[in-house]
């Protein structure tokens, strides 16, 4: 009801829009996204694709893995990493 008010629709026309049997104009998208404080592309559910410039390389996706892990197992993989990262450095 009170949306319909926003809009300054009738609230029949607002449950058509609830119920799919209308759309909501392109013009009242801003609009809505500032009233329920979300982007533009929240409101319309587009979510945001990193840039890839091919398949993912060998090293992305066992990163993509190991956030998947427990915290202990990630921890401990970083560790390693810095290990090796300082043995590199120091040759």
């Amino acid at each position: 009801m009170q949306l319909a008010e926003i809009l300054s629709i009738s609230q029949q026309h607002m449950a058509a829009f609830e119920a799919g049997r209308r759309k909501v104009p392109s013009s009242d998208i801003p609009m809505l996204a500032k009233l329920f404080g979300v982007s533009t592309d929240e409101l319309l559910g587009i979510k945001e694709m990193p840039a890839k410039r091919g398949p993912a390389s060998v090293l992305q996706r066992q990163i993509e893995q190991i956030a998947h892990m427990p915290r202990s197992r990630q921890k401990f993989i970083s560790e390693m990493l810095d290990a090796l990262i300082k043995q590199q450095q120091a040759s």
